[in-house]
């Protein structure tokens, strides 16, 4: 059964693993250079197999955490809780030359085959104090217009520091705009002015994101000497958070659709919009399933006054939000107000029945 399950995995995850950057950790070991050896491919942590596994496969992967020296490979079986069975192995017969700086890098088989986790590699790094990066405990983007817009500022111990912007690239931008409950990130300027510039320290630790993290603490710090000045401090620009409403109608579940930019309330055109994209914003609203409006329902809530913010929006109907679909830029269109979206969900008719 394990070796029908990782030829399963061998042949629809491996093949995706341009589509999200993988990570590797070590896991069960007294400190986070030592342990059971785990990556991360598509979301998914799963084991590496320990056939051919040798010292040169453990610098590798002490480099990429940025733990110093390898010191001995070792059994990942040893280290407790062991792997669950529902954790797949995801690679066997890696073989690094020892100078690759991640472990991705390294050739490997093309399948997984009768490899359990008995057979779990395990690595031990040196683990001296300084090889530790900072890790924030908090950020923030200081000197703009708002809270979603400035010098990037990165809090560890009360003490605020500036990122250089060698390094820095939009998948992290993306992590910290989701940390600070804004919208999506833009990469419109990769550094400060001369008057937004900080006089901080510079962080000193290089951060690496695949761009679906929560936050900066889940993205891999390595240790990192740099000759950074504030002429390169990073700046940040991402969306406002993303706000809608439905007005003109009975309950807060039916309306006209209005969505929040830059502060002021505007709709949206209605070209290519369809049901789908009707559910997204119910979901959003918490209003249940979506009720395709007659022609005389969206009438009856009137047209909308001042911007029309969105046009051609597409989504799939599994979006969390509205600001996952596609559309076009905001303030982009080619409509009038007798285009205004009208949505209805069905939360609004038990509503009115109460």
């Amino acid at each position: 059964m394990a070796l029908l399950f990782n030829l399963i995995l061998a042949i629809f995850i491996r093949p995706g693993l341009s589509e999200s950057p993988p990570r590797v950790r070590l896991v069960g070991g007294a400190h986070r250079c030592e342990g059971r050896v785990e990556v991360e491919y598509n979301g998914q942590w799963g084991t590496v197999c320990d056939d051919g596994w040798d010292l040169k496969d453990v610098a590798v992967v002490c480099q990429e955490l940025g733990c110093g020296a390898a010191k001995i490979t070792r059994s990942g079986a040893l280290y407790k809780p062991p792997a669950s069975n529902e954790q797949p192995v995801l690679i066997q017969g890696v073989n690094c030359s020892g100078m690759e700086d991640t472990l991705t890098k390294c050739k490997t088989d093309e399948y997984v085959l009768e490899c359990s986790h008995e057979e779990d590699a395990g690595a031990v790094c040196e683990n001296p104090e300084n090889s530790f990066p900072l890790v924030p405990e908090s950020v923030q983007l200081v000197d703009g217009p708002g809270r979603c817009q400035g010098r990037l500022e990165m809090i560890h111990r009360g003490q605020r520091s500036t990122v250089c912007k060698a390094g820095w690239n939009l998948r992290a931008a993306k992590v910290v705009c989701r940390q600070l409950g804004c919208g999506k990130a833009l990469l419109t300027q990769r550094h400060c002015n001369k008057i937004t510039q900080g006089k901080a320290p510079i962080w000193k630790s290089q951060i690496l994101c695949s761009g679906q993290e929560t936050d900066l603490q889940h993205c891999l710090f390595r240790p990192w000497e740099n000759n950074c000045t504030h002429d390169e401090d990073t700046w940040i620009e991402c969306e406002d958070a993303f706000e809608l409403r439905l007005v003109g109608g009975d309950s807060l579940c039916s309306g006209r659709l209005e969505v929040l930019h830059k502060g002021v309330w505007g709709s949206v055109c209605d070209d290519g919009w369809g049901e789908e994209e009707d559910q997204v914003v119910c979901n959003q609203l918490g209003c249940g399933e979506s009720i395709l409006p007659s022609s005389k329902a969206r009438k009856s809530y009137g047209l909308g006054a001042g911007r029309i913010w969105l046009d051609d929006v597409v989504c799939s109907g599994e979006e969390p939000s509205l600001e996952f679909c596609l559309h076009r830029l905001w303030g982009y269109h080619d409509c009038t107000h007798k285009e205004d979206v009208a949505v209805i969900c069905s939360n609004s008719v038990l509503d009115s029945d109460t």
